[in-house]
């Protein structure tokens, strides 16, 4: 197991890079099974893609990976049943499902995995291939799905999701007539997943509100496409800075995509000035108290709700933390606990009472966005501290300790068991 030793307690400065978007990247790369070839660029070289790029070549496709640079051809033949060792890793896996339907005329996807922070059933995204006139059934822990010929429907989700959304509108591209998703999930990633369809031939309207439009098409061109920069990377290292109140400067982002995020930021007392592709924060001293809720976008991510955790914990009052997405994502709240931060969970709600200073602890990483929001909390605190678990952040941070490193943090990896680490010097 590999683990990470962090020296906290200084101020980062600098420069720092985002790469591409880890939650467009995976549904750009499960929509490339629509057209006979893509060539994306930008693309983050994470373990999720890896396990993607992986299962697209487990269902049959020509999938080749050169840096920030993957190709898919799918001019051979493609199966229509994705393995389960690959989709157990992953939730993400189960957005081959909608291009396998329509290519293929059936799909076999088991039900997924990923990062345990709640339930995330798939019935929207069967839901809405039933009213495409698929036959769905569950049969020992796999979905089948069987349609010689997806139509189009009109389908309402109950909830905004961001998964059923990009299933739908993937599998709508090649249906016959026209599909509308209505209560459609906004986020910055299902553009850009409607972005690359279209660049394909794809004739997709509305994505970014709530109503999306899918004239289905009879094929897909080849493509080239650019990922959109990071926005929950970019949030981390601004985070970063703040907590250790220093002076960072996040390049290769969009500031339109982080506008809740930095809202809360300068609510907090800090300053934070925008550019056409890069965010600077300055934080002289400690955080006001700041009240947060997570929502759909545009609203707060929930994906920077426990690095936002490890912030607010070090604030000059009470903060109260309102989960509305998952309702298991506060296990990073007993591990901060452990580095002195004073917080109490009431139900969906996390009351985080500020200190004045965190210290080095030994710490286990759950789940990505956790792992995040306890190397943040190290990168302040006061003395060493050990996080274990560092196969959570890669799957969603590249080169994490090495980006740290040039903004002037003492990050190390290391093999051996936390026990035998208490000597251990970079």
């Amino acid at each position: 197991m590999r683990n990470l030793a962090i020296w906290g307690g200084k101020p980062l400065r600098g420069k720092v890079r985002c790469d591409g978007a880890k939650n467009a990247a995976l549904p750009v790369l499960a929509g490339a099974l629509l057209m006979d070839k893509a060539t994306i660029f930008e693309v983050p070289d994470l373990a999720d893609v890896r396990t993607m790029v992986a299962l697209l070549r487990a269902v049959g496709a020509d999938a080749r990976q050169n840096h920030n640079e993957i190709t898919v051809s799918t001019s051979g033949r493609l199966t229509h049943e994705a393995p389960y060792e690959l989709v157990r890793k992953m939730r993400a896996s189960f957005l081959v499902m909608g291009p396998l339907l329509v290519r293929c005329g059936q799909a076999s996807i088991p039900l997924p995995g990923g990062c345990a922070i709640g339930q995330r059933p798939v019935d929207l995204h069967l839901k809405g291939f039933e009213a495409m006139g698929a036959k769905i059934t569950i049969e020992k822990g796999f979905v089948h799905a069987v349609a010689p010929k997806l139509h189009g429907a009109q389908i309402y989700l109950d909830v905004p999701s961001v998964g059923a959304t990009e299933n739908i509108m993937m599998a709508a591209c090649l249906a016959q007539g026209e599909t509308v998703i209505d209560n459609a999930a906004q986020e910055p990633e299902v553009v850009d997943l409607a972005n690359f369809l279209n660049s394909a031939g794809a004739r997709i309207k509305g994505a970014g509100t709530s109503r999306i439009r899918i004239d289905g098409v009879k094929r897909l061109r080849a493509t080239t496409y650019t990922i959109i920069p990071d926005r929950i990377e970019a949030a981390t290292y601004l985070i970063a800075g703040a907590i250790t109140q220093g002076n960072v400067t996040v390049e290769n982002v969009i500031p339109l995509h982080l506008k809740s995020v930095l809202a809360k930021l300068q609510e907090c007392g800090f300053a934070v000035n925008e550019w056409n592709k890069s965010i600077q924060i300055v934080a002289p001293g400690r955080p006001r108290p700041v009240n947060i809720k997570t929502l759909p976008y545009p609203g707060f991510p929930t994906d920077v709700q426990a690095p936002f955790m490890s912030l607010l914990s070090l604030g000059e009052g009470t903060s109260i933390i309102s989960e509305t997405i998952f309702e298991n994502r506060f296990a990073h709240a007993e591990e901060l606990k452990r580095m002195g931060a004073k917080i109490r969970i009431e139900g969906s709600n996390a009351v985080v009472e500020g200190v004045a200073q965190l210290t080095g602890a030994t710490v286990q990483a759950t789940d990505l966005r956790a792992g995040a929001a306890l190397c943040l909390a190290a990168l302040a605190a006061q003395g060493v501290s050990y996080i274990t678990g560092l196969e959570h952040l890669e799957r969603g941070y590249a080169n994490l300790p090495a980006k740290l490193r040039t903004l002037g943090a003492r990050v190390a990896v290391f093999d051996e068991a936390i026990e035998q680490a208490s000597g251990f010097i970079p």
